[in-house]
């Protein structure tokens, strides 16, 4: 299997990679279907069933809408943030869907998207079944999809241990473990970007890759610019006040503070930002989830306003970096909260961030390597355990301590040679034995931790 740096960052929509653009994705593949095998035109009626975690909290992850804007052929990188909610509420309130955009069926809210609190798929905890019936009600085609984070859908028929979209491409350095990368950077003299560069040529010019590398940044800088722009409340009925606008106005006009820790008020407003826009429906990039979206912006913000020399081409180089580190968790372990805790998002997304700023503040190889493990290893055992099933509490301020921890873990690491007792293979490999021990209750479900603990208000 190959994975692309593109293929860990994308762009999407809030709150929830596995939650809401996995599910968009997979209803438009559904949708997209019925077209090509010719049913489109037979079909009055389509429905939904989400399970698992994403029956547990998918209201307030916005599975149930996201599912609605896929059956009408929308994309999570394209679709209208400002007007998503109203197309929704519209197709509810007439009673009537649009598949792929141009074909009209009956629609019932409450009776074609049902979330099934306590059911599962097998294969993984995020699954969903779409069917399509004709006019007598019979079911013209009925397909199951598993959302297995980052926005990353594979159908229905994958077995348990298919955590990847499959990818045959034949790449010149191809790695399955930071073992086996540190040695291809040993035996070619190469850094962690460099291979991961080369590999990227297999799908497409260092041109259009940079363009589009490049491009995530200006929609990560435009998402943060957005946050701290837009005041109010979080929508969920939590009642959650944005703080980046307020804390983007201080920092802004407290020119002459010489607090020493100033450049971590800027990290935490850039996290905060981030998040508070992702938990808002915002557009966001998955950085490799949407519950860890601010972590990478913030680090790379970090980078930008307050290293000497920061330029685009370090900004291509952290994000490779830090996509070759991203890639280890998708294959040996999981970037799905709902399959491991929020270790493999807020933990792998520090791992991540690390790495990316280790690389671009000159760390070697190994130091890099350090710089993820150390990302990783004191984030084990994170729980997922969003309270009212909504992506605000404790994710947003979780994205901005994660934030700060990757910059300390790239510093600590650039103090070292690169040698250290716990390897990154090793920490991953413990982060997916911990997920395996870790009760459902504290995995996206909202049945544990804070989210029965703190009094929803």
């Amino acid at each position: 299997m190959a994975l692309s740096v593109l293929d860990l960052f994308s762009v999407g929509i809030g709150p929830s990679s596995s939650h809401t653009v996995g599910p968009m994705r997979a209803a438009k593949l559904f949708a997209d279907g019925l077209k090509s095998e010719g049913h489109l035109s037979s079909t009055r009626r389509v429905q939904a069933e989400l399970f698992g975690s994403l029956g547990a909290t998918g209201r307030g992850h916005g599975s149930d809408k996201a599912v609605v804007l896929g059956f009408k052929g929308l994309d999570p990188e394209t679709v209208d943030t400002s007007t998503a909610d109203d197309q929704v509420a519209a197709a509810a309130l007439d009673a009537e869907l649009w598949v792929c955009g141009d074909h009209r069926v009956d629609f019932n809210w409450d009776e074609d998207v049902v979330l099934h609190r306590r059911k599962a798929l097998p294969a993984h905890p995020n699954g969903m079944t779409f069917r399509a019936l004709d006019h007598a009600g019979t079911v013209l085609s009925e397909r199951s999809f598993y959302s297995i984070g980052g926005g990353f859908v594979v159908d229905g028929d994958a077995e348990a241990s298919d955590r990847v979209v499959a990818d045959t491409t034949v790449l010149p350095y191809p790695f399955s473990t930071a073992d086996e990368l540190l040695e291809i950077c040993r035996r070619e003299s190469m850094s962690i970007s460099d291979v991961m560069l080369a590999n990227e040529l297999t799908w497409r010019s260092e041109v259009e890759l940079r363009e589009k590398l490049l491009g995530l940044w200006a929609v990560m800088r435009e998402c943060v610019d957005n946050g701290c722009a837009a005041e109010g409340i979080l929508p969920g009925g939590l009642n959650v006040r944005r703080r980046a606008p307020s804390l983007f106005q201080t920092l802004t006009a407290d020119t002459g503070v010489t607090d020493p820790l100033r450049a971590m008020e800027w990290v935490n407003l850039f996290a905060l930002a981030v998040n508070e826009e992702n938990a808002a429906g915002g557009r966001i990039v998955t950085a490799p989830t949407n519950g860890a979206a601010g972590i990478v912006p913030a680090v790379l913000h970090y980078y930008v306003k307050f290293v000497p020399g920061a330029n685009d081409d370090g900004v291509v180089r952290f994000l490779l970096a830090a996509a070759a580190v991203g890639i280890l968790f998708k294959i040996n372990a999981s970037i799905s909260g709902a399959e491991v805790g929020c270790q493999g998002e807020v933990g792998s997304a520090c791992s991540m961030a690390a790495a990316g700023l280790c690389e671009v503040l000159g760390g070697t190889p190994e130091q890099v390597e350090n710089a993820a493990e150390v990302g990783i290893e004191h984030n084990l055992g994170l729980t997922c355990d969003p309270v009212g099933g909504l992506v605000q509490i404790p994710c947003i301020e979780r994205n901005a301590i994660a934030s700060v921890k990757a910059i300390n873990a790239a510093r600590l690491a650039l103090h070292g040679d690169g040698s250290h007792k716990v390897s990154l293979d090793k920490a991953i490999k413990t982060m997916r034995e911990t997920g395996a021990d870790m009760k459902v209750k504290y995995k996206e479900t909202s049945r544990g931790g804070l989210a029965v603990n703190v009094i929803e208000c």
